[in-house]
């Protein structure tokens, strides 16, 4: 199987709608050490970069995914034209605030914003951006808001430690306001190859309206 295992492993990345991660592959490559699997994951990594193709072999969320190439999204969107949920200023602005300071319960969340955050809560739940980790042991034991895996997905990251620092964030964030001053309520995501692209700004603005 060792001569084989690469495209093995290329074959189940290709077919899965979610990142694999080195468990989920020990687990049905049976028999295979671990330096093994990593090391054929490496050499895919390398190849399709050094391809320079339409898609790409990256860690995304503690595991590995095909994605599209960010700069063919453009044509991407055109043939797919998905209805895509978009996130408003106020949702990246909450979902900011709980991925630097996780875990955070809601009064915190809403003593930073400055406005009740319960609308947008329960939207960036539903859209599985962030999750329960359980209720804080304090009067009216309030619940503890965290991200979640799929995040990670959506905005390309193999971990939390990816995060861009505030210094990056301000500094990206004043680059595109003077190259077009519309840019601030949109968010490019680089989708996964097999999927439909997630565009994750949003129109509705009056999520934080809802309770």
């Amino acid at each position: 199987m060792a001569e084989d295992l690469k495209y093995i492993i290329e074959s189940l990345l290709f077919v899965s709608e979610t990142p694999l991660t080195m468990d989920h592959l020990k687990g049905i490559i049976e028999g295979e050490e671990t330096a093994a699997i990593r090391t054929a994951l490496d050499e895919l990594i390398a190849a399709y970069e050094q391809r320079d193709g339409g898609f790409v072999l990256k860690q995304v969320a503690g595991g590995y995914q095909f994605r599209t190439q960010g700069r063919y999204n453009e044509w991407i969107k055109r043939m797919i034209k998905p209805n895509a949920p978009r996130l408003s200023r106020a949702a990246l602005e909450t979902l900011a605030i709980i991925a630097y300071n996780q875990p955070i319960i809601r009064s915190d969340i809403e003593h930073i914003r400055g406005v009740d955050s319960g609308g947008v809560l329960r939207m960036l739940m539903e859209r599985k951006l962030i999750r329960v980790l359980g209720r804080k042991e304090m009067p009216g034991r309030p619940l503890i808001y965290a991200t979640t895996k799929h995040f990670l997905e959506v905005f390309e990251l193999k971990d939390l430690k990816d995060l861009p620092t505030p210094k990056e964030i301000e500094e990206l964030s004043r680059s595109r306001l003077e190259e077009n001053p519309d840019a601030y309520d949109q968010v490019e995501d680089h989708p996964p190859a097999s999927h439909i692209p997630v565009d994750v700004t949003e129109a509705d603005s009056h999520a934080d309206n809802q309770d």
